[in-house]
């Protein structure tokens, strides 16, 4: 699972787009994983717009996927939850990134590939669990058709949201696949994970991720299974006080913090908006230990798998 989650995310954006990253999950469905995938058609049906928004200036076709894996089919306990970003290139859209270093952007599907690989593992374990993945698959691209700053969009929640930078646009994949997942197979807890903001590297370098919760319970069950095993997170506040800083004058919320500072805890704010049901949630940004420009302890140079081991002994230790 964690050359999976490796190989996933060091391929090339040429080589590794949506549509090709639906056929590679839909092979895992001979390890019996359920597959179910969401082409544009049936996500605008069903009310994605804020995920739709993201890749609507890309020639490639964005994908919402869904892999069930029933190890234990005589419980009636309700499923674990995982939801991982597949932004597979990220050039920031019409709010467009720098030139240096935006090859490394093909890394911004990290949380997806760590979810996909910890279903794998789960299969072939034959884990006696039942498990939810969920992955929101597009490519972030400037066109005459790309969301711009200032569009509002309504997300599958029903809540509108103000885009005033189009580079916040994992957010916007993760709002529509958390309210969704969250709706539909009604879960345990949902746990996200996402290469989702350059702040979160700030913070804690690549040592640690950051973790994000709403539940005591889940986010120490989280950090005490990290310290174990050596995929470190640390956990940051959330705080109703930080809410008026992503409250937009003309939507439901806006995608940014606009005031400056604490960029990472505002977008855990702005995905806690999307939890409707008060479901135990964290969310761990990964951006800083998805891939190393040097070897560590664990991984070799490039790509890591971050994730998946923690996730895997999670449910093991815990959830079993």
């Amino acid at each position: 699972g964690v050359f999976q989650a490796r190989d996933l995310v060091s391929e090339p954006p040429n080589i590794l787009y949506p549509k090709k990253y639906v056929e590679i999950i839909k092979k895992l469905s001979s390890l019996g994983l359920k597959i179910q995938i969401y082409n544009e058609s049936k996500m605008k049906k069903l009310g994605m717009l804020a995920l739709l928004g993201v890749g609507q200036g890309s020639i490639n076709e964005s994908f919402l996927v869904t892999m069930e894996w029933r190890g234990n089919k005589k419980s009636k306990d309700k499923p674990l939850a995982f939801v991982g970003k597949g932004v597979c290139f990220d050039t920031g859209g019409i709010s467009l990134k720098p030139a240096r270093f935006m090859e490394e952007m093909k890394y911004d599907m990290a949380g997806s590939a760590a979810v996909v690989g910890l279903l794998k593992t789960l299969a072939l374990r034959k884990a006696k669990v039942n498990v939810v993945g969920v992955v929101g698959l597009v490519e972030n691209m400037p066109s005459g058709n790309a969301q711009k700053p200032g569009d509002i969009v309504k997300s599958y929640s029903g809540k509108t949201i103000e885009i005033l930078n189009t580079d916040a646009e994992g957010r916007l994949v993760l709002s529509d696949a958390i309210s969704f997942t969250e709706k539909k197979f009604k879960p345990k807890f949902i746990i996200d994970l996402a290469t989702l903001t350059g702040a979160i590297i700030i913070s804690l370098g690549e040592e640690y991720a950051g973790l994000f919760s709403n539940n005591d319970d889940l986010s120490n069950k989280i950090f005490g299974i990290s310290k174990k095993i050596g995929e470190k997170v640390w956990r940051l506040p959330l705080n109703e006080n930080y809410n008026k800083l992503m409250d937009s004058t003309v939507a439901d919320v806006q995608n940014i913090n606009y005031s400056g500072g604490a960029g990472s805890i505002t977008a855990a704010q702005f995905l806690q908006r999307f939890i409707i049901n008060k479901t135990p949630w964290a969310h761990l940004d990964i951006a800083g230990m998805a891939f190393s420009k040097k070897a560590s302890n664990l991984n070799p140079k490039g790509a890591t798998g971050f994730g998946v081991r923690l996730l895997n002994k999670l449910i093991e230790e815990h959830y079993e």
